[in-house]
């Protein structure tokens, strides 16, 4: 697979959620070489902060009775690849492991809810009944981190009391990705930089 062409395709949805004035994240998943879904963060439109770009898109491959022509099947998104500009956090990665993710690449590690790896590896812990599923970090990792930088640069009118913004800068220089040693990482998981 292409991995740059569908990150890159995810990098579009997380500009056009910026352009939203959304939290700006964007996933594509892919199952045989082909878009099955696009999603964005709508959590602020929607008023509701479940409503990740992941699980929009996840609801609406499980809508389409094309996609998941069994409603049966314990695992729909097997054979099925996630991209997506930022880590799923923790309820995201625990949804993907229930309905059977094969894999996961992703820009920028979240280090405050990232659930592969960052601050829990819900993709690889042991679980009785889901199969793990393989996350991979750093794909176009620079214009993730720099689309995120863009949106915390503006001021939030959503937010109960924002805090003005106007003396922040955009910082511009990227530090390299975390060095993960053999020890901090199972058989399931890698990270690219």
């Amino acid at each position: 697979m292409d991995h740059n062409l569908w990150i890159g395709k995810a990098l579009e949805m997380a500009e056009e959620a910026f352009e939203a004035r959304e939290v700006p994240v964007g996933c594509v998943f892919v199952r045989d070489n082909r878009i099955i879904a696009s999603a964005r963060n709508r959590t602020i439109e929607l008023k509701n902060a479940t409503r990740h770009a992941e699980l929009e898109a996840i609801d609406a491959i499980l809508a389409d009775r094309q996609l998941t022509p069994d409603p049966s099947a314990q695992y729909p998104l097997a054979n099925t690849t996630l991209y997506v500009t930022v880590e799923p956090c923790i309820m995201c990665a625990s949804a993907l492991r229930q309905l059977g993710i094969s894999e996961v690449y992703y820009g920028c590690d979240n280090d405050r809810f990232g659930g592969c790896g960052s601050v829990l590896g819900v993709n690889s812990i042991a679980h009785p009944a889901h199969p793990p599923y393989n996350a991979a970090s750093g794909h176009e990792r620079d214009a993730a981190i720099m689309v995120l930088r863009r949106f915390y640069l503006t001021e939030n009118s959503n937010a109960p009391a924002p805090r003005s913004k106007a003396n922040r800068v955009l910082r511009t220089e990227i530090p390299p990705a975390k060095k993960v040693s053999k020890d901090d990482r199972d058989e399931t998981r890698t990270r690219e930089p």
